[in-house]
C-alpha cells in the first residue's frame, strides 16, 4: 500500500489544495492520501487566523465523499506544535507495511532544511515536491534547499493555479464571493460561520 501525506495548516483549504492532491494520487499511483490538518506549525504559531477545530472540518467538507482523500486529526490530538517527523512515526507504526509518501510544494520544500529532525523524515517517507507550471512568477522558481534535493523520490508538475489561502481570507473578509475558489460546501461554512470576517488575510 502507498500512502500519501499532504500536511499543512489549511487555513482554509482551496480548490488549489485539492487539484495538487488529485496530481500527486494519480502520478505516484497512491491508493490513499491524507490531508494532514496542523493543530498549529511550528513557523506560524500564534498567526493561524481558524482555530484547528474549524480548519479541520473544512478540510472534511471539502474531501466528504471522495474515497481516496481522509481528513485526519491526528496532530489535532496531540500537544502542539506539530511536527512532521512525529506524525510519520505514527503512520510508520500504525502502517509498518505501507510505502509512505511525504507531499509538499516546492515552497514548502525549500524551508525543510529547519524542520525538526529533518533528517529523520527521509528514513521515514519518501520525498515528493510539487512544482507549478507555468510558474507563479516568470523566471522565478522555488528549489528545494540542499537536504531536501539530495532526498528527492518524485518531482510532481502542477498547473500553476494563482489561488492561496491568503487570498481566500481577504475575499471572505471583504464578503466577496467564494465561488471557484473553495469547494462549495466550504464556502456555505465560511460564510455562515463569519470566521474569516474579523480576519485581515
Amino acid at each position: 500500500m502507498r500512502i500519501g501525506v499532504f500536511g499543512g495548516s489549511f487555513d482554509p483549504i482551496h480548490n488549489a489544495h485539492l487539484i495538487v492532491a488529485r496530481v500527486a494520487l494519480e502520478q505516484l499511483e497512491l491508493d490513499r492520501l491524507l490531508f494532514m490538518v496542523a493543530a498549529s506549525q511550528p513557523f506560524k504559531q500564534g498567526r493561524h487566523v481558524a482555530d484547528a477545530a474549524a480548519r479541520l472540518h473544512m478540510v472534511a467538507l471539502a474531501v466528504a465523499g471522495i474515497p481516496d482523500f481522509i481528513a485526519d486529526d491526528r496532530e489535532l490530538r496531540r500537544p502542539p506544535p506539530s511536527y512532521t517527523v512525529d506524525t510519520l512515526r505514527e503512520l510508520r507504526a500504525e502502517q509498518p507495511d505501507a510505502e509512505l509518501v511525504l507531499v509538499m510544494g516546492a515552497d514548502v520544500a525549500s524551508g525543510m532544511d529547519d524542520w525538526h529532525e529533518t533528517e529523520a523524515i527521509g528514513t521515514l517517507a519518501k520525498l515528493a515536491v510539487c512544482d507549478r507550471f507555468p510558474p507563479r512568477s516568470a523566471g522565478i522558481k522555488a528549489s528545494p534547499g540542499p537536504w531536501v534535493t539530495a532526498g528527492l523520490n518524485y518531482g510532481l508538475q502542477v498547473p500553476g493555479l494563482d489561488i492561496s489561502s491568503t487570498i481566500v481570507r481577504a475575499r471572505a473578509a471583504a464578503g466577496k464571493s467564494l465561488a471557484g475558489w473553495v469547494p462549495s460546501a466550504v464556502a456555505d461554512y465560511i460564510v455562515a460561520s463569519r470566521i474569516y470576517r474579523s480576519g485581515t488575510g
